[in-house]
């Protein structure tokens, strides 16, 4: 994808973040992380992010380096610490015990998901029967880029699969395919979108799009379980009503180019 129509990747909160999502999804001991476990899981999303971005997972290697180092003196027999050393893996568990005060302290000041949550709702839709009564929740943006990762490899373009092609199609042509299939069938499954694309630029393209939207609030993932299945929403606003529809002229395009490249280099 182009320079002037990459997406930015500002939805996915950093490395002590997505470490604390992989502890909490599988529900560990932040006192007594498996090491050996975590890293492995904590590189798999590393390779994804590359996949997107190279530059964005720039910042997640080194917590992936100090989590390698980890696991070799889990693995190994290591030297003992000094006595003035302190023990690395507690240096991490107090690093990731404050990120989650943080975070917790965050969440509970509700006041602005509250407020947007009045503003944008689901725009009306005959619900799926296997939907109803059900209670959803708000999907994480790493749950989606498992989900991707799991796109990606049915397709035979993990991570890791070199495949040096570069899409210079504009994201906002992207937009304007999610958008058109969700006002046609709302709500429609994650893995539904990306059930016809083969190519892996494509893919890559539909995905960023589709951040761009959830980032944007004008689509909402949700799903009722962890590893459960994800919905994509068109959302609305109560104010105003649905969202007009994306429509990105040539020149228009150009000129959107010409700023989001200003932004970047600036």
């Amino acid at each position: 994808m182009s320079e002037a129509y990459r997406v930015q990747l500002d939805v996915f909160s950093g490395p002590l973040d997505l470490l604390l999502y992989l502890v909490r999804r599988d529900e560990l001991d932040i006192q007594d992380i498996p090491i050996a476990r975590v890293t492995e899981q904590y590189l798999e999303y590393v390779k994804l992010l590359e996949v997107l971005d190279p530059n964005a997972a720039g910042e997640f290697l080194v917590l992936a380096s100090t989590l390698i180092e980890l696991k070799s003196r889990a693995l190994l027999p290591s030297p003992p610490l000094e006595a003035d050393d302190e023990d690395p893996q507690k240096v991490l568990v107090r690093q990731l015990l404050e990120y989650k005060r943080f975070k917790d302290a965050a969440d509970s000041l509700r006041s602005a998901a509250d407020e947007r949550a009045k503003r944008y709702v689901r725009r009306p839709a005959e619900l799926p029967a296997d939907l109803e009564g059900v209670e959803l929740e708000e999907v994480q943006a790493w749950d989606l880029l498992s989900a991707f990762g799991k796109v990606m490899s049915s397709i035979g373009r993990g991570p890791g699969v070199a495949d040096i092609r570069y899409d210079e199609t504009p994201v906002e042509e992207y937009i304007d395919v999610i958008l058109d299939r969700l006002a046609r069938e709302s709500p429609t499954t994650f893995y539904g979108l990306f059930a016809q694309p083969s190519d892996r630029t494509e893919i890559i393209g539909l995905f960023l799009a589709l951040l761009e939207l959830i980032r944007t609030e004008r689509i909402r993932a949700e799903q009722d379980t962890a590893f459960g299945t994800i919905y994509l929403f068109l959302l609305e606003s109560i104010e105003d009503g649905p969202f007009p529809p994306l429509i990105v002229t040539p020149d228009e395009a150009d000129t959107d180019g010409e700023e989001q490249s200003e932004i970047q280099d600036g």
